[in-house]
């Protein structure tokens, strides 16, 4: 039986037996920082990896960055020059992302949840709304009447249709996400008397795909629902947002994401277009693609223990930092990200050994029974795929320890 293994992590080079990152050796890159654990997010592959889905795209497809993935000022600020455009998730969101100076033209604004607060700054920021329940409808058609200032809306959609074979399926059955399809048609009759501006149509189905067949059917319906629903439309259509999906490899026996069918499937999708939504732009929306694999998470190893047999490298970093790579950020059953010793890339000597951090909880592991180098006290572990749903997604206060440096190099 052949053991699977971990996608070739040969983003970052290696020399004198160090992983180097920002053309710094790891140990030096630390020394730098002045401290461990850190996140740090590497400009090059930013640039890369937009750069090869531009290549991959047709014209005629935006490409926008969905900012939860990776809300870092410093990263969105990047991110500006290289995108079409933001998508945001909370008025936290939209303050970094004009912060950015992303121009609010090309900023969305989606979330189940938004408060009349976070629609007033909304409408005033001159940003797109994508409207989640008949109550932000009513809510803007209020702001639109005291202050005469109309919103720029577009409908988030619940499709009768999900991602198949994707990590978390944002729509199909029933979801607090977005408005029903079979209730958009009332939707758009109530936007056309409530004095705001429609543009569009938002159809997000799921999220972290491997497979390019699963992504371009998702487009497909989403694609054929918004020409459905244009018909119910009370002016052209401007924008479909045909969600993201896009995947990468985190855990044994999984491979990169072929981009070269979906990039195919777009251009016929744009073709299409032209005659169906004449005025529209088709955008893509995407967060961990852009910059899931740009980061790395770096802690310290404090302490080697071993009981009853097993290693344990004790680290002053966890899942207080890093929740997904522990494994309790939605897996069912827990699997490992990539993890190295950074330090010591070319060491002859491997052994089975388990990463634990400083936490009071089993539950607290980076890195469950891996083949690593041997390792010792100072020795810096390094998880890769880091760039996305890290710092934000984790439970940086727990038990009391400081959080983690963020950096761009």
């Amino acid at each position: 039986m052949v053991t699977a293994t971990h996608a070739p992590m040969n983003l970052f080079p290696v020399e004198e037996g160090e992983l180097v990152v920002g053309g710094l050796p790891i140990s030096r890159l630390a020394e730098r920082i002045g401290r461990t654990p850190f996140y740090v997010y590497e400009r090059r592959l930013l640039d890369l990896r937009v750069r090869e889905l531009r290549a991959a795209l047709p014209t005629g497809i935006d490409l926008h960055y969905a900012v939860k993935a990776n809300p870092m000022p410093a990263l969105v600020g990047h991110m500006v020059d290289l995108v079409d455009g933001f998508d945001v998730a909370s008025g936290g969101e939209l303050r970094v992302a004009l912060d950015a100076g992303m121009d609010a033209s090309r900023i969305s604004f989606a979330g189940p949840a938004k408060t009349e607060a976070e629609l007033t700054q909304a409408v005033a920021a001159g940003i797109l709304i994508n409207v989640e329940s008949f109550r932000e409808i009513r809510l803007l058609r209020e702001h639109a009447a005291r202050r005469h200032r109309p919103a720029r809306v577009a409908i988030r959609v619940n499709p009768d249709f999900e991602l198949k074979y994707s990590g978390m399926k944002m729509g199909g059955g029933p979801k607090q996400f977005g408005i029903d399809a079979e209730l958009v048609p009332q939707a758009l009759a109530e936007i056309r008397d409530a004095g705001v501006a429609f543009e569009g149509f938002h159809i997000f189905s799921g999220s972290q795909n491997l497979q390019p067949a699963s992504i371009c059917d998702a487009q497909s319906q989403a694609f054929d629902l918004a020409v459905r629903l244009a018909k119910s439309s009370p002016s052209p259509v401007r924008t479909v947002n045909l969600g993201g999906g896009f995947g990468i490899p985190y855990f044994p026996g999984e491979l990169p994401l072929d981009l070269q069918p979906i990039g195919a499937h777009l251009s016929m999708l744009v073709q299409k277009a032209r005659t169906a939504l004449p005025e529209a732009r088709l955008v893509v929306e995407l967060g961990r693609y852009l910059v899931g694999e740009a980061g790395l998470y770096v802690c310290r190893i404090i302490d080697r223990k071993i009981s009853r047999g097993q290693v344990f490298l004790i680290a002053d970093g966890g899942l207080h930092h890093h929740l997904a790579a522990s494994g309790n950020f939605g897996q069912v059953i827990r699997k490992n990200y990539p993890v190295t010793i950074g330090n010591r890339m070319a060491s002859p000597n491997v052994e089975q050994a388990s990463v634990v951090g400083p936490l009071c909880t089993p539950l607290d592991i980076l890195a469950d029974k891996m083949s690593l180098a041997e390792a010792h006290e100072g020795d810096l572990v390094v998880v890769f795929q880091s760039g996305a749903y890290g710092f934000t997604a984790s439970p940086l206060q727990f038990l009391g320890h400081p959080p983690p440096e963020q950096v761009l190099v």
